[in-house]
């Protein structure tokens, strides 16, 4: 019995681990450095409510673009892209991430600190005026 316990147990949190590391995460610094060295596009899952309220500098708001995303993104398959939505439980950032391996890019990152971990970090937002 304690044996079937362990498999079960060892399967589910192998299952949780796949599901929760679909796309890497990048930490708010490793992200700073990207956007510094103009290596990154980052895509804003927030909607564009939030979007305009605050962003990370050069995101895309995704919500708005979602429809013409592809022309938007670099020529390059290999660049890469950071998706994030509002913080550590927030899935929506999946909806950008997923468009984005769609069209064949194969670096899709995901911040998962969101925009609320940028602004804890004391990093810089843009606002829509």
């Amino acid at each position: 019995m304690k044996k079937l316990i362990a498999i079960v147990a060892g399967a589910m949190i192998s299952a949780t681990a796949a599901f929760a590391g679909e796309y890497p995460d990048v930490s708010v610094s490793e992200l700073q450095e990207k956007i510094e060295a103009k290596e990154v596009t980052i895509l804003d899952v927030n909607g564009s409510k939030s979007y305009e309220k605050g962003h990370i500098p050069g995101a895309i708001d995704f919500r708005a673009n979602k429809a013409k995303i592809a022309g938007m993104l670099p020529k390059n398959k290999g660049a890469l892209i950071v998706a994030y939505c509002g913080g550590p439980s927030c899935q929506a950032y999946k909806a950008g991430a997923k468009v984005a391996e769609d069209l064949g890019y194969t670096n899709v990152k995901h911040l998962s600190a969101g925009i609320s971990g940028w602004k804890q970090a004391g990093a810089q937002v843009e606002k829509v005026n």
